[in-house]
């Protein structure tokens, strides 16, 4: 079966960075021989009818990339099939088992009953297993946890995370332990009726307090590791809505709440961005480079320190507020900020303080 994640789904951009494969090579992930008794067809039809979660647009995208094959030669996707024919998809990363097995890891949960648990995710770890990431990941440790548990199983997409955080972004998560909790709460991350706040640093100061980005997020053109923002009304990209507010304002970079109304890959980070504040450290998307301040090379050591203090997208998921599944009760949770980011903000209060 040719899945997702085959064609860069976005949702597992981070979790899938990973070495280099060997240059050149291509590695088989989907093999079926035509029967005998096929009248020729497309393939790109044929394809539609023996695989099982694809469209005919990530089919066709997979031949114009020469990824299909027949008989070991690429095909575009108006070939025609015959009987008896090999179709092969070849891709340039091997395939890898994505069967969750548990593993004994650190877990941080915050609340556990029943329907579901609350979870701090580290920066710095990966939530799901993909290429490069095969073992040590969130779901993993998960899956431990609940190991007894004859109800949860791991590698039943039904339960488990309910949403997710990037690599490199600390903060809070649920996981709904059966599969009427996990229903629940998906409808309401869904229509909107969560409550999630994130704190961020980010470059330059703000004219105004508060205000609102909106936007669709979609894969960058130019970048399949990154999200690029398009016209709220453009048939490209997801609809999506960001909220914020300044925290503090350090001159050069200011820290800010954001409110997601929606939950898409790289929200913040690329909705951020998009109004020129890219997120302080966030490499993907510029925050790396000296965008605002001084020439000096105290300056510039300054940054660097900065950097070696918090080396990742300075962002945390703090709040997290929803309905529980069983009791309708409302559910708030908050996670104070990591010592790598409150090391970071002290450097920057101590300098607009003059310390």
């Amino acid at each position: 079966m040719i899945d997702e994640e085959y064609f860069d789904d976005p949702e597992l951009l981070d979790d899938q960075e990973a070495a280099e494969p060997a240059e050149g090579a291509l590695y088989e992930h989907f093999r079926i021989e035509v029967d005998r008794g096929q009248v020729p067809l497309r393939i790109d039809k044929y394809l539609m009818e023996h695989t099982q979660h694809q469209t005919r647009n990530r089919i066709q995208a997979a031949a114009e990339a020469g990824f299909i094959r027949v008989n070991d030669k690429p095909v575009k996707s108006n070939y025609k099939v015959r009987a008896g024919e090999v179709i092969t998809l070849m891709l340039d990363r091997p395939h890898f088992d994505s069967t969750i097995v548990p593993e004994e890891l650190p877990l941080d949960v915050r609340y556990e009953d029943d329907d579901l648990m609350v979870i701090y995710k580290p920066a710095g770890m990966v939530v799901h297993p993909g290429c490069g990431n095969f073992h040590g990941t969130l779901v993993h440790a998960i899956a431990w946890h609940l190991r007894n548990l004859p109800s949860y199983d791991p590698n039943d997409p039904q339960v488990g995370l309910v949403h997710r955080i990037d690599k490199d972004t600390s903060g809070l998560l649920v996981v709904a332990k059966t599969r009427e909790a996990k229903s629940h709460l998906g409808k309401q991350f869904f229509h909107h009726e969560t409550h999630r706040s994130y704190v961020a640093l980010v470059w330059g100061n703000f004219v105004e307090d508060e205000g609102r980005i909106e936007g669709n997020i979609g894969r960058d053109p130019r970048d399949r590791l990154r999200m690029a923002v398009f016209p709220p009304d453009s048939d490209t990209g997801k609809p999506a809505v960001t909220h914020y507010r300044v925290l503090e304002r350090y001159g050069y970079t200011t820290l800010v709440e954001c409110r997601l109304e929606t939950g898409r890959t790289h929200q913040i980070r690329a909705h951020m961005k998009h109004i020129g504040h890219p997120l302080f450290a966030d490499e993907r998307y510029g925050g790396t480079e000296i965008l605002r301040g001084e020439r000096t090379a105290s300056y510039k050591a300054y940054i660097q320190n900065c950097f070696k203090l918090c080396p990742r997208q300075v962002l945390h998921a703090q709040t997290l507020g929803f309905r529980h599944p069983t009791t309708g009760q409302q559910m708030d949770f908050t996670s104070p900020l990591p010592q790598d980011m409150e090391a970071l903000i002290d450097k920057w209060r101590k300098r607009l303080g003059g310390g």
